[in-house]
């Protein structure tokens, strides 16, 4: 059975400034919260930083021409905010806009189209050092950085996503603690995730000021959320669940307002910001009409009452410990449209953590990794056939990196790294992925392997 995909849809692959650029004070740049959260002993396994990380910075020409010779059709990265704006307002870093500038022109001379994300965490530590998302005035800060890189990238550049998984920087850095700023305070973090969606509506028209022609969206990471059970219990945690990580961003952006069920819970905690009875008068700028969203899908989640999302015993998961389960992906696609009536869908990560390294031909068969894709790939062509207005698939990620909290412990790339000496080796599932691409689809022969050893 082959699965092919429509005429006009986009192939890529995806990165994030903090986890490839290195360079991470040169230049100008000024230092960013994962700067200092990375540099905090404890807070990253074997205290990694992403100081060199793939110093994609000083070899960009070289990844462009790696991206040309994988047969990449477009690249999203992402632009490291304290690089431009090293106070996070204020003075302008000319050589940070020029570093872009030049990554955008090669893009574009090797025939790929720039995907570009304007907030994937790195957000200046000046601008924390004022209260961060926490602090109403950075979502204007936002905006104003918004406008100030579109107008020197917006006559090339017509992608733009505003923000990269809102909920991970409000809870995972606000709640939780795991990623920077490294805070734990619910209301800090709740008060982070208006103001994330407040700076992307107050960014979106300012993007299309800059770059008439341009589409404008932003990056959720969606996941589909299952009961554990049947019990009454379950299907309550399930609902919740769903609420924390999926409805509380995208309700607001679709025109709703915040999930009823979800600010009862924050009330009932005590853990809603007092001024969140005055947000709602934001909400019309959170739902500035978008042109896309992107979803980044790696798992389901499995509600129980009274404890954390679990895994299924016995289910295929990657070396992150994430369920493999590319029927989420399905669910979620559909849902998207059926429910949220997006105008146009792309999945903007999709991948899978597994470290096969070279064998002594220096071949790395990373069968799991493309088996992995394969399922999901199928995935989302059926959620087309279904109606989806999916339009492009970015796989998480081009080259291993710096992956946050993880350090380099984690491998998701199609492309190999050796740390120490920089080499690039494409893998298998790169050399796949490009056939992929080349083909608009694939032949479903071939057997699965995503649980076992390859």
């Amino acid at each position: 059975m082959t699965i092919s995909f429509p005429p006009d849809f986009v192939w890529g692959a995806a990165t994030a400034a903090y986890q490839i650029e290195g360079a991470y004070n040169e230049d100008g740049k000024g230092e960013s919260i994962w700067d200092r959260f990375a540099h905090t002993p404890g807070k990253i396994k074997n205290d990694e930083t992403g100081d060199v990380a793939c110093d994609h910075y000083h070899r960009r020409q070289a990844d462009v021409q790696l991206m040309r010779d994988m047969g990449l059709q477009a690249y999203r990265f992402s632009i490291a905010w304290p690089r431009i704006l090293p106070a996070g307002r204020g003075r302008v870093n000319q050589a940070g806009l020029d570093f872009y500038s030049r990554l955008v022109d090669g893009l574009l001379e090797a025939g790929i189209t720039p995907f570009v994300t304007l907030y994937h965490w790195d957000l200046p530590q000046a601008l924390q050092d004022r209260g961060g998302w926490a602090n109403r005035d950075t979502a204007q800060y936002f905006a104003d950085y918004a406008g100030l890189v579109c107008r020197r990238l917006g006559d090339r550049v017509l992608r733009w996503i505003t923000h990269n998984e809102p909920w991970v920087v409000a809870f995972m850095g606000h709640q939780l603690g795991r990623h920077a700023p490294g805070l734990t305070d619910t209301r800090s973090a709740l008060r982070a995730a208006h103001h994330l969606l407040l700076s992307h509506g107050l960014a979106a028209p300012v993007i299309r000021q800059h770059s008439p022609a341009a589409e404008v969206g932003i990056a959720l990471n969606i996941n589909h959320v299952d009961p554990a059970g049947d019990s009454e219990a379950d299907l309550a945690a399930a609902r919740r669940l769903d609420g924390y990580t999926n409805r509380w961003f995208l309700d607001p952006l679709a025109g709703r307002p915040y999930p009823a069920d979800m600010v009862e819970y924050y009330r009932e905690q005590g853990q809603l910001p007092q001024e969140m009875d005055f947000m709602g008068d934001d909400l019309p700028i959170i739902a500035t009409p978008i042109d896309f969203v992107g979803l980044n899908y790696y798992t389901r989640l499995v509600a129980r009452a009274g404890g954390e999302p679990t895994v299924p015993e016995g289910a295929p998961v990657t070396e992150m410990g994430w369920e493999v389960y590319p029927d989420g992906l399905y669910h979620v696609l559909n849902r998207l449209h059926t429910e949220y009536h997006l105008p146009k869908i792309y999945i903007t990560e999709n991948g899978a953590a597994y470290s096969d390294g070279p064998d002594e031909t220096g071949r790395i068969a990373d069968t799991r990794r493309r088996d992995y894709l394969r399922l999901h790939f199928a995935a989302a062509q059926r959620a087309i056939q279904a109606g989806a207005p999916l339009a492009g698939y970015f796989v998480w990620s081009l080259m291993d990196n710096f992956e946050w909290a993880h350090g380099f412990s984690q491998r998701f790339g199609l492309v190999w790294l050796d740390y120490r000496t920089q080499e690039r080796i494409i893998k298998d599932s790169g050399h796949w992925y490009s056939a992929v691409i080349a083909q608009n689809g694939f032949s479903e022969t071939q057997p699965h392997n995503i649980s076992g050893a390859d």
